[in-house]
């Protein structure tokens, strides 16, 4: 059977199982609800359905859980058989009360068909379940096996396949190389020859070079004793440059000395004379704030020895530090 059929008969198996246990259940409110009522206290008729109705669940749970272990392979254990007789017996017992209480045979044994008829019905659906469950795993470990023979079968010819091509792919690889070997014997003694002819004419070539070289090494001579003579007379020439560039140096910096000595003088009087009252005129207030930058003051103290506005200075300031500042006290 393939998995279409298996499930067909799954479905009429659920579905005629819970047919009979829908008219089990029926039938047996129908017959146990009047017996109830007969033998209920005064004022508790109304309770007469509720027993059947809790006998009744019963079956069904152990119907239904049955089904899903069968399903599963499972087994509950010895609970589920003692709740599948127990409450099959019951059942039983509360349809043929009332024919056996009036000890009528005939009506015991119609009224006993219901409940047998679900007691077999659920004992004979799981062994069902359990044995298309039982069929289904023996089928899926056949088809398991087969599809690993097929798989065994096509990596055997994989690597069987494999095998051959590596075995041709070694076969011309040792064609290849013995060809290779056999070429470059042949390119050796070829080299050897080419060697050998060369070998005569690098000696040969050896010869006249190194005639021609002792004929160089003789003109160089000459020439390395007249550079040694016009080196001596260029480092002579070049001392005595040196001589008068580093005293050129001295004298300039002598002067740049003399200098920044006579404009620290030049800022410290500008500084001297300590804030003032009134504005001083532009070219002696930009030279106030050129030694006041040069002093490192801040901008207020040299705000008030010029007497301008701070925004002024500021912007003197910043002209000292772009380089356009001195260029315009230079200009001035």
């Amino acid at each position: 059977m393939n998995t279409v059929q298996i499930r067909s008969a799954e479905r009429a198996l659920s579905v005629g199982t819970w047919l009979i246990v829908g008219g089990a259940m029926l039938f047996s409110i129908l017959t146990v609800t009047p017996l109830m009522e007969r033998h209920s206290p005064k004022g508790w008729e109304w309770t007469a359905p509720i027993l059947p109705l809790v006998v009744d669940a019963a079956v069904v749970i152990v119907v239904r859980l049955d089904a899903v272990l069968a399903s599963l392979g499972g087994h509950g254990g010895r609970w589920p058989i003692a709740l599948r007789w127990m409450t099959g017996a019951m059942t039983l017992a509360l349809n043929v009360a009332d024919s056996a209480l009036k000890k009528d045979l005939v009506g015991a044994a119609v009224h006993a068909v219901a409940p047998l008829l679900l007691i077999v019905t659920a004992e004979t659906g799981l062994a069902y379940r359990r044995a298309i469950t039982a069929a289904q795993s023996a089928r899926e470990a056949q088809l398991k096996a087969e599809r690993a023979e097929r798989e065994q079968a096509a990596t055997e010819r994989r690597e069987a396949q494999e095998r051959r091509q590596r075995e041709e792919r070694e076969h011309a690889a040792q064609l290849a190389r013995e060809q290779r070997e056999h070429e470059a014997l042949i390119a050796r003694e070829q080299t050897a020859r080419e060697e050998a002819a060369r070998r005569e004419e690098r000696e040969r070539a050896e010869a006249r070079e190194r005639a021609e070289r002792e004929a160089r090494e003789r003109r160089e001579q000459m020439r390395e004793q007249q550079q040694a003579e016009r080196e001596r007379l260029e480092r002579e020439a070049t001392q005595r440059r040196e001589l008068e560039a580093r005293e050129r140096e001295q004298e300039a910096r002598r002067q740049q000395q003399e200098r920044a000595e006579r404009e620290a003088r030049e800022r410290a009087a500008l500084l001297s004379g300590g804030p003032v009252n009134e504005k001083l005129p532009e070219d002696k207030a930009r030279l106030v704030v050129h030694a006041s930058f040069g002093e490192g003051l801040p901008v207020r103290a040299a705000a008030e020895l010029c007497g301008w506005s701070t925004g002024w200075v500021s912007a003197r300031y910043q002209e000292h530090r772009d380089g356009t500042g001195l260029v315009l006290e230079s200009a001035s």
